[in-house]
C-alpha cells in the first residue's frame, strides 16, 4: 500500500519544481502536462526516448534520457513511476539529499482535490473502456474535462486531456492499492476479481481494497450489482448498482442480440437510448456504468446517447488493425481469463461463422500461475491458438512457469518462443475469412503489426 504523505500538498503547488522519474509513462506524461498547467516547473527523465518524451519536450518540459543522480538538481520533490525502484540513481540521490519522493498516484490524488467532480473508474477489468466512454460523454456534454486513461483514445489522439472545466475523470487502478491515494467525488466499481496476486493475498484482500476505495467517495458510489464479488465488496457502503439483472437502479431494456442497442433506465425512468459502435455484453455493462455515472452527475441523457454513439473502442480494445490475405486482424488488451472469455464471446456473437485465430501473450508470471486453469479453459475456446512467451512486465520468473506449460494443457495449441515466430506462424496458417486477434497486455500487438507489413 502506498503511504499517504500529508506534506505532498505543499509541493504540488505553483512555483514548485517537481521532477518526474519515468516521465514518458502512460500516466506520467499527462501528469507532467497537468502539473505544468498548474504553474509548476516540471522536469523529467526516462530510460529511452519516445513519442511521449518528444511531446513533453515540445510542450516546454525538459526531459533527460537516462537516469542519473544529477538529473534531480534543483527539484523540490520527486514523483516516480512504479517501475522506478529505490535503487534508481535519481531516487537514491533524492533520498540521500532529503528530497521527498512521492508516487504518481499521490500526485494525481492531490491534483483531483482541486476539481468539483472527480470521477474515478475502477475494476479488475473494463477500466480503460469505461473511462473512454465517460470521456466521450463528458465531451459531448461540453464539460471540458481533464482526462487520464491507461490507453489510447482516438477522440483525444492520446490517453489524456488537459481541460479547463470542473471535472476530472481518471482510470483508477487497484494494484499496490494505488487508488487509495485518490480523492473521488464519484467512485465507479465495474467488477472485482482475484488479480494482481503478486501484491494481494487473495480475493478477499482484493475486495477489501475496493471497499476502502469506495469509502473515499464523497458524493456517490456506483457498482456492478450483477457481480457477486463486487456486491460482497460493497457491503456496508451506501451505493447505487448497475446491471442487467432485476433489482439494479440503473439497468437496460429493449436489449438487442449483439448488445449494441438498448434503453438505459434509471430508477424506473427512461434516461437515454444507446446505439453503440462496440459489441458484447461486457461493453453493454461498461456503458451502463458510464451512463449511470453521467446520470448521477446530472448530465442530460442526450449527451450520453451522442457520446456513446461516437465511441468505437479505445486503442487495443478490439482495435481493428487491417487485413491480411482476406483475414481481419484485431488487437485486444485482454489479459485476465474473464476478459478473454468476454472478447471471445463478443466475436462469436457478432461473427459466428468466422474462424477465430487467437495469438495470446500471458501478462506476468504470477497471474499466469494463479489463474492457470482458468486460462486453459478459456483460451481453448479459440479455433486456432498461438501462445507467445509470458510478458514479464515488472516481474522475475520466480514461480518457474512458461507459456509452454499452457500449450501442453490446451490441445492443438502452438507455442512460439518469440514474437517473430508468432508472426511467421500466422503468415503460414491464416486463411481468408479468419478473424485474427493478438491479445495481451504486453507487446503481442507487434506480432500482428508485423503480419500487416
Amino acid at each position: 500500500m502506498l503511504i499517504q504523505n500529508k506534506d505532498i500538498e505543499q509541493y504540488i503547488a505553483p512555483g514548485r519544481h517537481v521532477h518526474l522519474v519515468g516521465i514518458g509513462g502512460v500516466s506520467m506524461r499527462p501528469l507532467g502536462l497537468v502539473l505544468k498547467g498548474m504553474g509548476i516547473h516540471v522536469t523529467g527523465s526516462d530510460m529511452s526516448a519516445s513519442a511521449s518524451t518528444d511531446e513533453l519536450i515540445g510542450q516546454g518540459i525538459p526531459v533527460v534520457i537516462g537516469h542519473q543522480a544529477e538529473n534531480i538538481q534543483g527539484a523540490d520533490c520527486i514523483v516516480r513511476t512504479a517501475a522506478a525502484h529505490n535503487d534508481n540513481p535519481e531516487i537514491a540521490a533524492a533520498r540521500a539529499a532529503g528530497i521527498p519522493v512521492f508516487e504518481r498516484a499521490q500526485a494525481w490524488g492531490q491534483i483531483m482535490k482541486s476539481y468539483k467532480n472527480a470521477v474515478c473508474i475502477s475494476g479488475t477489468h473494463g477500466k480503460t473502456t469505461t473511462t473512454s466512454m465517460m470521456t466521450h460523454i463528458l465531451m459531448a456534454a461540453q464539460t471540458d474535462p481533464t482526462v487520464m486513461i491507461g490507453g489510447y483514445l482516438p477522440l483525444l489522439h492520446a490517453g489524456h486531456r488537459v481541460g479547463h472545466g470542473d471535472t476530472i475523470v481518471l482510470e483508477s487502478c487497484e494494484y499496490c492499492d494505488s487508488f487509495l491515494n485518490f480523492y473521488p467525488t464519484l467512485a465507479v466499481v465495474l467488477n472485482v476479481e482475484a488479480d494482481h496476486l503478486d501484491y494481494f493475498k487473495d480475493l478477499a484482500d482484493v475486495q477489501d481494497s475496493f471497499h476502502k476505495f469506495a469509502m473515499l467517495a464523497t458524493s456517490g458510489v456506483i457498482s456492478n450489482g450483477d457481480d457477486p464479488h463486487t456486491v460482497e465488496a460493497m457491503e456496508g457502503i451506501d451505493h447505487i448498482t448497475f446491471g442487467l439483472k432485476e433489482g439494479n437502479r440503473i439497468t437496460a431494456t429493449n436489449m438487442c442480440a449483439d448488445w449494441r442497442h438498448f434503453d438505459v433506465v434509471c430508477d424506473g425512468q427512461f434516461y437515454c437510448h444507446l446505439d453503440m459502435g462496440v459489441l458484447g455484453k461486457h461493453n453493454a455493462l461498461n456503458a451502463l456504468a458510464a451512463a449511470g455515472a453521467a446520470w448521477m452527475m446530472g448530465i442530460p441523457g442526450e449527451a450520453v446517447s451522442k457520446g456513446l454513439e461516437s465511441f468505437h473502442g479505445a486503442g487495443r480494445r478490439m482495435e481493428y488493425k487491417g487485413e491480411f490475405n482476406g483475414a481481419e486482424v484485431y488487437d485486444d488488451y485482454a489479459h485476465h481469463p474473464d476478459e478473454v472469455v468476454a472478447t471471445i464471446a463478443s466475436i462469436r456473437a457478432s461473427m459466428p461463422e468466422r474462424r477465430l485465430v487467437l495469438a495470446f501473450q500471458p501478462h506476468t508470471y504470477t497471474r499466469t500461475k494463479a489463474l492457470f486453469d482458468d486460462f486453459v479453459r478459456e483460451l481453448a475456446k479459440a479455433d486456432v491458438l498461438v501462445l507467445a512467451e509470458i510478458y514479464a512486465a515488472r516481474e522475475r520468473n520466480t514461480v518457474g512457469i512458461s507459456s509452454r506449460d499452457l500449450a501442453v494443457q490446451i490441445p492443438d495449441s502452438i507455442y512460439c518462443e518469440t514474437l517473430p515466430d508468432v508472426t511467421a506462424y500466422l503468415k503460414e496458417h491464416v486463411r481468408s475469412g479468419d478473424v485474427v486477434i493478438t491479445m495481451g497486455a504486453g507487446d503481442i500487438f507487434r506480432a500482428g503489426e508485423a503480419l500487416l507489413k
